[in-house]
């Protein structure tokens, strides 16, 4: 480990924190309307991070939504390329009464920031922008050429980044990508990520009667929008948790032995994810581990579900609509097209008597993943077990970063994730934190990575 780059790190650390809960205070939520200004004005906040850091040709480019902000330093003549990705923008904050301080209010507490976008991804953005002002800093020049694309759509499917990346390859061209927006396996055990899951998203809106009903007069006449709901719902899952949709595991990709070996060998406490979760036991997909369902197995959720009266004590009506909010985490080779197809064709045709019903698709992203033989994830590698003295565990995630697959297959260049939350850091939950040992950490461990990096490349 670098003492030149720890002491100046160690040096800076308050003025980091500082800098780094104005970017917090922004509300920057993708999702709502009335949050576009906040938006843009953590879009501009990058942009002038950047600038400080060293970054030259820095801007903030519109898009049909949220606008991207790019920046470079293309000094290193011959040497390759970086391409770092991250995202501004945040989750809603609901419900904000969970909150133990105010989302928006950074606060650091045993040793853990608390505020939305500590970990997912600002937090995390954040760091690579520091990490690289450091070694111009301390060194004068950087190890290779480096290029960010850092958006404000990620928390909403980045719909608008597809087309983005398509029309500006050439200068988004570099020769490896990293991220910094997955998890570790746990405290002190660093994890890169070689595998996604994709998702697709869906709402369900039945309609029974013209308006709202006496429960007295109509009940037992009309079907209840809020019956048929449930057993529509219930039609698509048994009991072993299995998905009951025609053709949905048809292009799962089985998990291979060495696979499987490798997740055992992690030595993952499924005991101890129930006790953090007070859950009265896990369930999931009959004949996988915990570790097999959330990486490797697709997945069927009920986000949300809703109609009729809902408010205090009882309102006898029968409902005239009800609404559910469903996603699915895809694994590869799924298609999210071809899933939501096949959602909508078994709704058609276990449809309840007495309601209509309608179909809206949101977001989708496809999954990916990737060899861990690659120089340049085995150097990630390396430069963690530098800093945190410890193994590196190869895994796969349970959640979908859509953009991920879209460099990949665009740009045709190697990604790496190397992440630096925990996966209890409640990123999309009230009290979302990031722990600040992982900060101080990960900052070493950027910094190493680009000399290990430069070490493998130039052999």
């Amino acid at each position: 480990m670098n003492e030149t780059t720890q002491n100046y790190f160690e040096k800076n650390r308050e003025i980091h924190l500082s800098e780094l809960k104005e970017l917090l205070r922004i509300p920057s939520i993708s999702a709502e309307s009335q949050y576009k200004d906040d938006v843009s004005q953590a879009a501009h906040w990058i942009t002038k991070s950047l600038q400080k850091a060293g970054m030259e040709n820095v801007e903030v480019i519109p898009t049909d939504g949220h606008p991207v902000v790019y920046g470079d330093w293309l000094h290193a003549e011959g040497k390759p390329t970086v391409l770092i990705y991250g995202h501004y923008d945040v989750q809603p904050v609901d419900p904000v009464e969970l909150w133990d301080s105010p989302p928006f209010e950074p606060d650091i507490r045993d040793n853990r920031i608390y505020a939305r976008g500590a970990s997912d991804d600002k937090g995390q953005t954040f760091m690579h922008i520091k990490a690289l002002e450091a070694l111009l800093q301390i060194e004068g020049a950087l190890p290779f050429n480096f290029k960010f694309c850092i958006e404000g759509e990620e928390e909403i499917g980045s719909p608008n980044l597809d087309r983005f990346v398509a029309e500006r390859k050439e200068q988004l061209a570099a020769d490896v990508l990293v991220i910094s927006d997955t998890p570790m396996l746990e405290k002190g055990r660093p994890a890169i990520c070689t595998g996604l899951r994709g998702l697709c998203s869906l709402q369900i809106d039945v309609k029974g009667t013209k308006g709202d009903l006496h429960s007295g007069l109509y009940g037992g006449a009309v079907q209840n929008p809020i019956h048929a709901l449930v057993q529509l719902l219930d039609s698509m899952r048994n009991e072993d948790g299995q998905i009951t949709i025609d053709g949905f595991y048809d292009h799962v990709t089985p998990l291979s032995k060495e696979e499987k070996e490798a997740f055992e060998a992690l030595g993952y406490d499924e005991g101890a994810m129930q006790q953090e979760l007070e859950a009265p036991e896990l369930f999931g997909e009959k004949g996988y581990t915990t570790l097999e369902r959330t990486w490797v197995r697709p997945t069927l959720e009920v986000n949300g579900i809703y109609g009729g009266f809902q408010g205090e004590g009882v309102k006898t009506v029968i409902p005239a609509e009800a609404h559910a909010k469903i996603t699915c985490r895809l694994v590869p080779d799924q298609d999210p097209e071809e899933v939501v197809s096949l959602i909508e064709k078994h709704i058609a045709n276990h449809t309840p008597k007495g309601v209509t019903i309608t179909i809206k698709r949101y977001d989708s992203g496809r999954p990916f993943a990737t060899p861990i033989d690659h120089s340049a994830i085995q150097a990630a590698g390396r430069a963690y077990e530098k800093v945190y003295e410890t193994p590196v565990a190869f895994t796969r995630m349970g959640g979908s970063v859509p953009i991920v697959e879209t460099f990949n297959r665009l740009l045709q260049l190697p990604v790496v994730l190397m992440g630096f939350g925990l996966p209890n850091e409640n990123f999309h939950a009230p009290n979302e934190h990031f722990h600040l040992e992982n900060f101080d950490k990960g900052l070493l461990t950027l910094c190493e990575y680009w000399y290990e990096l430069e070490r493998t490349l130039t052999k």
